[in-house]
């Protein structure tokens, strides 16, 4: 059974509720009871009579979508498109899915930039990032070793969750207890358990006594070690029936159990399906996934806050960087990254399992596919994993071809945690002399050989997030018309340091470091003074002049010229060389700073030349008055 099947096949819909408003067909009979077969079947036929309503078309495309034939299904999602406003973003993410299984890449590429302005910014980079690393077969696992388990059944068996030394999963599997489940023609879901070591599972799996026991749905659990409890997803019910809203719908609660067998609901709503929970011991949020109103897409995911599991917020959609135009279940948390699955159309098939880094509380990076392996052209989904010495152990299911039922466990271990290591930044552009944030401002980055892994522009406020595969050397550049340029590099340990925070980038504005001087236009330093008939190059004056090589540096094409001055004792001839002298000392320190030579115009000592008072030959002048005339500029010739 397909995990999107399953999503919807969970909620119960009672017969002919869904067809009450309006006059039906037997393709519209067909659909809405999902045997999609026998509805293209009758649309192909009532088509031939006359023109299919718009929801009729666009049901038939869903129809074609369910069996795989993805080629019709792109065709009339495509003309839904252009001429009705109909189809949802669940559906659109279905165009995009068939566009990718039915021709190629760059179509679907070209397609989607056509509908750039309307989509999501997370949305694009998400897809661009993994269209990239996965037609560049970066993320093939060579040390990768996956194993179907022997528990698995002809049924539909998935949802592994961790339990002391045993696994607990949800299976379809007959049981006395339970009715035949008429969607799906297999038994109501139940939680069973089975103990497992090194090489995966050991012995047979008997149903887990520490839940309630329900004549209907029980499934996907989760354990937390923290409050000893367990989180599990089950159908509504009132008394021993199931319970049914005004549309007659079947929804699934989420509930929760201590080990002592006090049950509750955590999450409940007619009308609303709760799936997949899981509980961060440490921050003490319950994540799960939903088809609420405000979703991206069909399912999203989302978190509410918890004390000690009594809930204390309203849920909080995990937002467009997370969340898309299709479906995303089975979050789960594991050092320092969301894994989750979705089957969003730039994956490798239906539900693929991505990978986010939580860069911050509530900031996530770009889900990354976990390639193929774990991935498969079939559905992927419920990753748990544990790193136990050095290496990592985990579980998944899928509906992969050689499979045992519906759905089967996976187990798998590595090295290496699954996906690819990236490197992810977020931070702010600002103006220095405003502290604003500074709009539009390119950012690069460049690889050790100058390669540009990423190019991108900050937003309104200035803000930018990116990410790019892991490389252990990265250039940052930054830059905007009038502002300064910004490079710096980072290595090793200072990449995975600069990630844990905010990076703010600051540009200065070339006005900002200059000042008039003389009828010119200078460099802004603090007066400075050579030692009395010496040219060297003394603390006090590289102090001042590592500015101008910050300034160079800023606005690599800024040309200056260098002019020194003494005052008017002595002899002219001595001040005049004397004054050449500290001029070039000035240029062969700004070389040595890396400054080039051609940003230096000219170095000139004028001696005496030019005293800016009175104190010429012969004018008795107090020091100080002398001192004035004792003065270097950096003038700025050229931007």
């Amino acid at each position: 059974m397909k995990v999107k099947e399953l999503i919807f096949l969970l909620i119960v819909v009672l017969p002919g509720i869904l067809l009450s408003q309006g006059k039906s067909s037997k393709g519209d009979n067909y659909f809405y009871g999902y045997q999609y077969e026998k509805a293209i079947e009758e649309y192909k036929k009532e088509e031939r009579k006359g023109p299919l309503t718009n929801r009729q078309v666009l049901n038939l495309a869903d129809s074609y979508f369910k069996v795989g034939s993805y080629g019709n299904a792109a065709e009339l999602y495509q003309e839904i498109n252009k001429n009705d406003t109909i189809m949802n973003v669940h559906q659109f993410n279905q165009l995009l899915q068939s566009l990718s299984k039915s021709s190629s890449k760059d179509r679907v590429k070209t397609f989607l930039h056509s509908k750039s302005p309307l989509l999501a910014n997370e949305l694009m980079d998400n897809a661009e990032f993994n269209f990239e690393i996965l037609e560049d077969g970066v993320m093939e696992a060579n040390d990768l070793n996956i194993e179907n388990l022997t528990i698995n059944s002809p049924q539909t068996d998935f949802s592994p969750a961790f339990y002391k030394n045993k696994i607990l999963f949800s299976s379809s599997r007959p049981l006395d207890s339970k009715a035949v489940y008429a969607p799906s023609g297999e038994s109501y879901l139940d939680i069973y358990e089975v103990t497992i070591n090194e090489t995966g599972a050991a012995g047979n799996p008997s149903v887990f006594n520490k839940i309630p026991s329900s004549k209907f749905h029980k499934s996907t659990p989760f354990y937390s070690k923290k409050s000893e409890s367990f989180f599990y997803i089950l159908s509504n019910t009132q008394g021993n029936e199931m319970a049914f809203d005004e549309e007659g719908k079947n929804a699934l609660a989420l509930g929760t159990v201590s080990n002592s067998g006090q049950f509750r609901f955590l999450l409940k709503n007619l009308s609303t399906s709760f799936y997949y929970p899981f509980y961060d011991d440490e921050t003490d949020r319950l994540y799960f996934a939903a088809n609420f109103d405000d979703s991206y897409g069909g399912t999203d995911l989302y978190y509410v806050s918890t004390n000690s599991g009594q809930i204390m917020s309203a849920p909080v959609n995990l937002g467009p960087r997370i969340n898309s135009p299709g479906n995303e279940i089975a979050p789960y948390l594991f050092n320092g990254s969301l894994y989750f699955s979705s089957d969003v159309f730039y994956g490798l098939g239906g539900m693929d399992i991505y990978k986010s880094r939580i860069q911050d509380r509530d900031v996530y990076g770009i889900p990354v596919n976990l390639g193929n392996g774990i991935n498969s052209k079939e559905d992927d989904f419920g990753l748990i994993i544990k790193q136990e010495n050095e290496e990592y152990t985990g579980f998944f299911a899928s509906n992969r071809k050689g499979g045992k039922g519906k759905d089967d466990i996976y187990s798998f271990q590595m090295n290496n945690p699954p996906g690819l290591k990236t490197f992810a930044l977020r931070g702010r552009v600002v103006d220095v002399s405003s502290n604003l944030g500074i709009a539009k401002a390119q950012i690069k980055l460049l690889s050790d050989n100058g390669d540009l892994l990423k190019e991108l522009y900050t937003n309104d406020d200035g803000n930018f997030t990116v990410e790019v595969p892991w490389v252990n050397q990265i250039t940052i550049q930054s830059g905007k018309g009038e502002f300064s340029e910004y490079s710096k590099n980072y290595t090793g340990k200072e990449l995975e340091e600069i990630q844990k925070q905010s990076y703010n980038i600051e540009l200065l504005k070339l006005v900002d470091l200059l000042t008039e001087a003389e009828g010119k236009n200078v460099i802004k330093l603090k007066k400075f003074f050579f030692a009395k008939n010496k040219s060297d190059i003394n603390p006090e004056v590289s102090t001042e002049l590592d500015k101008v090589v910050e300034a160079v540096k800023s606005f690599p094409d800024l040309k200056i010229r260098i002019e020194t001055h003494t005052d008017s004792r002595g002899y002219a001839s001595t001040n005049k060389k004397l004054s050449q002298q500290r001029s070039d000392a000035i240029k062969n320190y700004l070389l040595s700073k890396n400054v080039p030579e051609e940003n230096i115009i000219e170095s000139v000592g004028y001696g005496e030349e030019k005293i800016t008072n009175n104190c010429t030959d012969g004018v008795y002048c107090l020091n100080f008055l002398h001192k004035q005339n004792e003065r270097t500029l950096i003038e700025v010739v050229s931007e």
